[in-house]
């Protein structure tokens, strides 16, 4: 990977587009820190931290932009709920379903939908944010003195989701003009920033001279590299159907007679099993720490289901294992694949076609996606486990929690990976032009 950054800082194309990405990554990260006026922001970060459930999920995904008051507090986390959303809708309803197939036009109609959502959730999540903070005391007049309270509010809302539209475009530019996917790297840096500040306070706290810390700092880099290994290992692994294609005759021309194979990934699914889990399962809690934060309710459900709850620890693993299995039927359909193998002339060895070829592929990717559910349920599980379980202060147990749970091990390794392949796919464009250039 290494090698392959200092290849791509060589060719002149891919690094005015590296220098681009990096230029809008450093535009979040400023937005990161701005803070919103209106807002106290040393009381807002204490009411974060403290809370220990989802916003301060929100905050670490977002580099500690919530924590700061920050002007893009929101991240990322509009798009990516629209998104999912909207990739379920496309699922569900026969028309979306036959837009999604429509080639170019199809996708611009559905990115504008995904677009639509976002604002949306935008003004839902901020609206909560500002409901759920100043009922606690968190906002204040600030610059409009004299002005009615519920004018703060308006313009901190305004504000915030402006700033997730924003986040939403410098996403998309980096995706049209830079390198990888731009809301993918959002998120990307965002967990690193914020395991960056997390390792920084552990640090502090062994200069002190609590020896503690000293150990948190060990124990979560023997964890992350033991992790990062396993997630990189699955990752690259997969099982390689053979399919044989029989020579056809197209006019004057003989096609087909090669042997080739159907690439199934023990993890294919991602995260997304993962981020599903974790918007049905965090629901109750997010509404209640949107609308109700004062409750008795929302307090023990915090203490016993709430977030890094064992009892949310589990029932989490449990329905990740279910959803994997959901979603690798939605993404793949072995009928939809051996109806394409025949219509191209195509067959599995030892394998008859038609019924036979369907459960046979069936067979194969539900053993496959076995494996990889047990993956993602464990890898929700361990580090929660192994994170929960060090010495140090709750805050900082919360926030390896967060920062490093199953989600951001799997986006902090995908996004590196796919990175690095789309850096070496331009770059094996680029050889290629130049070689039919000569």
């Amino acid at each position: 990977m290494l090698q392959t950054l200092v290849n791509a800082f060589k060719s002149k194309d891919v690094r005015k587009k590296m220098i681009f990405t990096l230029i809008l990554l450093f535009i979040y990260r400023i937005g990161a820190w701005m803070p919103l006026p209106g807002v106290d922001v040393a009381q807002f970060a204490a009411g974060v931290v403290g809370e220990g459930g989802f916003f301060e999920l929100l905050s670490s995904i977002s580099g500690g932009a919530l924590e700061n008051g920050a002007i893009l507090a929101l991240g990322v986390a509009p798009y990516i709920n629209s998104s999912i959303i909207v990739q379920l809708l496309t699922f569900i309803i026969p028309s979306w379903q036959a837009m999604s197939k429509q080639g170019d036009a199809g996708k611009k109609r559905i990115q504008m939908y995904t677009r639509i959502g976002t604002l949306v959730m935008s003004i839902a999540q901020a609206v909560g944010i500002v409901l759920a903070f100043n009922s606690d005391g968190l906002l204040f007049r600030g610059v409009w003195q004299g002005a009615p309270e519920w004018v703060t509010g308006v313009i901190v809302v305004m504000l915030l989701v402006a700033g997730g539209l924003f986040v939403m475009w410098l996403g998309e530019r980096i995706t049209e003009k830079g390198v990888g996917n731009g809301l993918s790297l959002i998120l990307f840096v965002g967990i690193l920033s914020t395991a960056g500040t997390m390792l920084y306070r552990a640090a502090e706290g062994a200069v002190d001279g609590n020896l503690n810390y000293l150990w948190n700092i060990l124990i979560f880099l023997v964890a992350v590299l033991v992790i990062f290994t396993a997630i990189v290992f699955i990752d690259l692994s997969q099982r390689k159907i053979p399919v044989q294609y029989s020579n056809q005759m197209r006019g004057r021309k003989m096609y087909g007679g090669q042997a080739t194979h159907i690439p199934i990934k023990i993890n294919s699914s991602g995260v997304m099993p993962i981020i599903f889990t974790m918007a049905i399962v965090g629901l109750p809690q997010i509404m209640m720490a949107m609308f109700w934060p004062t409750s008795t309710a929302y307090e023990w459900y915090s203490d016993y289901m709430g977030m890094g709850s064992w009892p949310y620890i589990v029932i989490t693993s449990v329905m990740i294992f279910g959803f994997t299995f959901f979603y690798n039927q939605l993404i793949f359909n072995p009928e939809d694949v051996a109806r394409q193998i025949q219509q191209n002339g195509g067959f599995i060895p030892t394998i008859r076609p038609g019924k036979p070829m369907v459960d046979y592929l069936k067979k194969v990717t539900n053993r496959i996606t076995f494996f990889g559910a047990i993956f993602l349920a464990t890898l929700a599980l361990v580090p929660a486990l192994v994170f929960k379980g060090l010495a140090g202060d709750a805050g900082l147990s919360n926030l390896l929690v967060n920062s490093f749970s199953a989600t951001g091990l799997l986006i902090v390794v995908t996004v590196a990976l796919e990175f690095n392949r789309q850096l070496e796919a331009q770059l094996l464009s680029k050889q290629y032009r130049g070689f039919l250039n000569k």
